[in-house]
């Protein structure tokens, strides 16, 4: 079952410089009308945001304000719950009292969030119960079952499709929250796994038959497919995070992925430079399919 039309997507996050999610400084509603403003001109219909924050209430304000023709899929983006020994970049150790207060903060975002798509019924055409909250590598990990809590409550609470976004291959062991939700979100990065440009569509042509074939009931779309402009070398190929090479990925996807009728929220809207570590050249910084200043690449 399809929920929507198939249309142009992407994730929105528009954080510019002097302003993170971790510090709380967020874009102003001038700044949000301008990145709004900007996507609605490239033909954009959707948007992803990731939590229900004050960003994402700013651009809830600014697309009914305006009378903005996009309509958003806003999730929770849940902090930790358990410790993961496995993840590389975490070191800390939370004791029992911090990790059952950040349970207790996802839990508040769950109601926010039901606060959030009650209140714009018309713009959030999706929630979601978290992003990347499973895998192995991962630093803020929640239980399968707490996600299925979290679907419950918003199913219970609100109107909309409920979705919960992982990489693919997550997904082949969460068949119990599989049943409890309406769509499949799948996120899948050639890029991050050494593919070169001309193979990078098979790749996610791949992921999404493996996943829809396994849960061929279920609406199954790409909620993070995009392609890193720069990089300091150290993840990825310098020869392949380019511009060029975004555009000529970007423009394959699109064109298969609207002829079998597909979603695909592009990753990402523009730069962010707060994203990962000091180098200027960090991967993360370099999403964007416009720069941090919003020229388009």
């Amino acid at each position: 079952m399809k929920y929507w039309k198939t249309e142009k997507a992407v994730c929105y996050s528009g954080y510019r410089e002097g302003q993170s999610p971790l510090t709380g400084v967020c874009p102003s509603y001038s700044e949000v009308e301008e990145d709004l403003r900007i996507l609605v001109a490239d033909g954009f219909k959707y948007i992803r945001m990731y939590e229900p924050n004050a960003h994402a209430r700013t651009a809830l304000r600014v697309i009914k304000d305006n009378s903005l023709p996009l309509r958003v899929m806003l999730g929770i983006d849940p902090k930790r719950e358990f410790n993961n020994i496995g993840c590389p970049w975490v070191k800390e150790t939370l004791n029992a009292a911090r990790l059952q207060k950040n349970a207790a903060y996802n839990d508040r975002a769950v109601k926010k969030l039901i606060t959030l798509a009650n209140e714009y019924p018309d713009i959030v055409m999706c929630v979601s119960v978290g992003n990347e909250n499973r895998p192995g590598w991962g630093a803020d990990l929640v239980t399968e079952d707490r996600l299925i809590e979290f679907a419950r409550a918003l199913k219970a609470g609100c109107k909309q499709p409920v979705t919960y976004n992982e990489g693919t291959h997550e997904w082949l062991s969460l068949e119990k929250l599989v049943n409890e939700i309406d769509i499949i979100s799948i996120h899948s990065y050639p890029l991050w796994n050494g593919i070169s440009v001309d193979k990078a569509l098979e790749a996610n042509q791949h992921d999404y038959r493996l996943i829809s074939e396994r849960y061929p009931e279920k609406d199954v779309i790409f909620t993070e497919c995009g392609w890193a402009t720069k990089t300091n070398g150290k993840s990825m190929d310098p020869a392949q995070a380019t511009r060029k090479a975004q555009a000529e990925y970007l423009s394959a996807l699109w064109e298969w992925a609207g002829s079998e009728d597909i979603e695909v929220f592009v990753f990402e809207a523009f730069d962010e430079p707060w994203k990962g570590s000091d180098d200027p050249d960090e991967p993360e910084k370099h999403w964007g399919l416009y720069s941090v200043d919003r020229s388009r690449k």
